[in-house]
C-alpha cells in the first residue's frame, strides 16, 4: 500500500495543567502541509476535543488518514478513537512504542469513581494493539485502528516513515510542533 495522499499527525506535549495539542498535515513525500494548535487538560477527559479542534482549524478534505502519537496524553486524557472517526469521517490509528500490559491497572490506580468509569468506558472501546513490526524487534511499535484495517494502518504508518527513524514523519512533526507550542505558550505566560 502506498501511503495516503495526506495524513493528519496528532500529538500532544504536557504543562503543568494543559497539554498543547499539535496537528501536523503531512504529505505522502513527508512534507508538512497545514498547522494547527489546541489546548486539552492534563488529567482531563477533553483530548478527544483538542483532536477534533485541530481538524476543524484545518478545514482540510484532501486529508485522508489521522494518526494520533498514542491514546493516553495529558495523564490518561484519553483519545476516543472511535468518536474522532466517527466526527472527521477518515480512518483513524494510534501508534504506540512500548510493550504493555494495558493502560486499565495504570487507570484503577490513578482515578476512582466517576472519573475510573468515564475512562474506562473510553479505554474499553478501544481495538486492541496490533504489532507493526517483528516480534523480535528492538524497537517494536503498535497501531490501533478503526475505519481502516489494522494491517493497511501498519502498511501506511511504514509507508510514512523515513528509513532510520521510529516514528512516522506526520507524528515525528506533531510532537516536534505540540512541543514548540507548549514552549512557546510558557514564554508567553512570563
Amino acid at each position: 500500500m502506498t501511503p495516503p495522499s495526506r495524513t493528519l499527525g496528532l500529538a500532544f506535549s504536557d504543562a503543568r495543567d494543559a497539554s498543547h495539542a499539535a496537528g501536523v498535515v503531512v504529505r505522502a513525500d513527508g512534507t508538512p502541509d497545514g498547522f494547527a494548535f489546541a489546548r486539552c487538560t492534563v488529567g482531563g477527559t477533553d483530548a478527544t476535543d483538542a483532536a477534533i479542534d485541530c481538524w476543524r482549524a484545518l478545514d482540510r478534505e484532501d486529508v485522508r488518514h489521522v494518526a494520533c502519537a498514542g491514546v493516553a496524553p495529558a495523564w490518561f486524557n484519553l483519545v476516543d478513537l472511535d468518536r474522532l472517526r466517527e466526527t472527521i469521517d477518515r480512518p483513524v490509528y494510534a501508534v504506540s512504542y512500548e510493550a504493555s500490559p494495558g493502560l486499565e491497572p495504570a487507570l484503577r490506580d490513578a482515578f476512582d469513581g466517576d472519573a475510573l468509569a468515564a475512562r474506562l468506558d473510553v479505554y474499553r472501546s478501544l481495538p486492541s494493539r496490533v504489532a507493526l513490526d517483528a516480534p523480535e524487534s528492538s524497537d517494536p511499535r503498535f497501531v490501533r485502528a478503526v475505519g481502516i484495517d489494522p494491517e493497511e494502518a501498519a502498511a501506511a504508518i511504514r509507508g510514512l516513515t523515513r528509513d532510520g527513524e521510529r516514528r512516522c514523519e506526520p507524528l515525528r512533526l506533531a510532537a516536534l510542533a505540540a512541543s514548540a507550542h507548549r514552549e512557546a505558550a510558557a514564554t508567553d505566560a512570563t
